[in-house]
This record gives C-alpha cells, sequence and structure tokens, in this order.
C-alpha cells in the first residue's frame, strides 16, 4: 500500500496511513477535501446571529475544529469522519464566540429571565405556556414579549450547545446533539448519555408542534431557517423566533431536572 499514489487510495485506506504516519500530504488531502463542511457548519451557525458576527470569521474558528478533528479520528471507532468533524467544528466555533463574549449582557439578562419565567409558568400550570401568559408573568404585552424573543434569538443557537452532560471530551451532550445523528458512545458513560437524551427527546415531544417541527427540520434535517418557513408557509422571522421559543423552553425544563440526573 505504501508504493501507491495517494490519489488511488481508498479514504479508509487514507486514513490508517495517516494515523501510521502523519503524512502533511494527506493531511492536506483531507483539509482540502472537508472544507467546503466547515462552510456548511458555518452557515448554519450564522442564522440567527447578530450583523456583528461575520461569517468569515465562524469559517475560520470552524478551520480550527476541522484540524482537530483530522488529528484525533480514530477510524478504529467506527464513527463516519464527517460525523465526527461536524461536532468538533461546531464545537470550536462555538468556544471561540463564548470566549469572545459577543452577546451583550443585557440580552444573557433577558434570555435568563424568560428561561425562569416559562420554567415557572409550565410547572405551575402543568401544560404548555401560551405566548399571552408568558408575556403576562414577564409584565409585557404580547408585542413586546415578541420583539424580545427576537432580540434573543441568538443566544438560542449557542445555548443549544451548552453541555448538559460531559464524560471525557468525546463524551459530552448537548441539546443539538440529542436533536442530531447520534454520536459514538463510550460505553461506561452510555445509561448517563442515554438518561440526558431520553429526557432531552421527552421534553421535544412535549412542545408545541410548530416549535416541535421546526428543531426535527433545522437540527435533523438540516434545512435553513427560510426553507423551513417555505415548509410551514410562516416567513423566516416568525421561524426564527418559533425556534428561540422552543429553545426557551428546553432549557427551562432542563435546568429544573439537571441536578436530579447530573
Amino acid at each position: 500500500m505504501g508504493n501507491t499514489p495517494l490519489e488511488q487510495k481508498t479514504e479508509d485506506q487514507l486514513w490508517v496511513e495517516y494515523r501510521r504516519s502523519r503524512d502533511s500530504k494527506i493531511r492536506e488531502t483531507f483539509i482540502k477535501q472537508y472544507a467546503p463542511l466547515v462552510k456548511y457548519v458555518a452557515g448554519k451557525v450564522a442564522i440567527g446571529m447578530p450583523h456583528n458576527v461575520e461569517f468569515d470569521d465562524l469559517v475560520g474558528y470552524g478551520t480550527f475544529g476541522l484540524l482537530d478533528a483530522i488529528d484525533k479520528f480514530d477510524p478504529e471507532k467506527g464513527v463516519k469522519f464527517k460525523t465526527y468533524a461536524v461536532t468538533r467544528i461546531r464545537g470550536a466555533i462555538f468556544d471561540e464566540l463564548r470566549s469572545i463574549d459577543w452577546v451583550p449582557r443585557s440580552v444573557r439578562q433577558k434570555t435568563r429571565e424568560v428561561e425562569e419565567a416559562v420554567g415557572a409558568l409550565e410547572a405551575q400550570l402543568g401544560r404548555t405556556a401560551t405566548d399571552q401568559e408568558i408575556a403576562n408573568s414577564l409584565g409585557m404585552d404580547e408585542d413586546e414579549y415578541t420583539k424580545t424573543m427576537m432580540k434573543i434569538s441568538g443566544t438560542s443557537i449557542l445555548s443549544l450547545n451548552d453541555v448538559w452532560f460531559s464524560g471525557d471530551e468525546n463524551d459530552k451532550v448537548s441539546i443539538g446533539d440529542s436533536i442530531e445523528s447520534p454520536i459514538s458512545l463510550n460505553p461506561d458513560v452510555i445509561v448517563e448519555k442515554d438518561e440526558i437524551r431520553r429526557v432531552i427527546v421527552e421534553h421535544i415531544s412535549e412542545l408545541p408542534d410548530k416549535e416541535k417541527k421546526i428543531l426535527v427540520l433545522y437540527y435533523y434535517e438540516d434545512l435553513t431557517l427560510k426553507e423551513i418557513g417555505q415548509v410551514l408557509e410562516v416567513t423566516e422571522s416568525r421561524v426564527s423566533q418559533l425556534h428561540t421559543k422552543a429553545i426557551s423552553r428546553l432549557r427551562s425544563k432542563l435546568t429544573n431536572i439537571r441536578k436530579g440526573i447530573v
């Protein structure tokens, strides 16, 4: 195999060769092959972000995740590289966004207030709260509540990647991971991870129908918010608002139960 030109080897053969030799030419081949994946992930993250977050910056952050994925990927674990890399790329982007602290403190505070209000209200009612009920509990009219949800929409995408369970660095569960295709599991932590996933999936199933559809279409079917708007016959801004509501509900539910599980 050593004498076969790179371009004639299968990807599986290249991974085995790279793990053995750390050949820079093979690494370069993988970087070129998977560069579009970085743009794809960055494009998904960019949706709903404020205008001061540049797409090119997200691609730059994501590239570090791709390089990390190439260096740490183990083909013997039976996971496709693309699946592994998406998690690493997205993680690198969100790590960098957190470190530059791009969310204004006032927006962060408002996000917490909404989540706490939703959590308290739904625990009291024993059902999903309506927009009017949530607005009332926050001392707002419905129009003001709608504007608030649009303002905090960028943070909802970031908060999906907050870790709700953590074993070693390859064994983490976020809400986003639970909606998307499952990643490889370490047998030592499979029970705890499955429990967290089960709870997240259970709470997703309890969401209002449109919010549930948006999460599935966005995270599982990989549609953009604009495409989801066309499917559901609503505007893109309405989809963004419903997405934010869904995440606020999920986070408030998980915050209430988190200490009992983790």
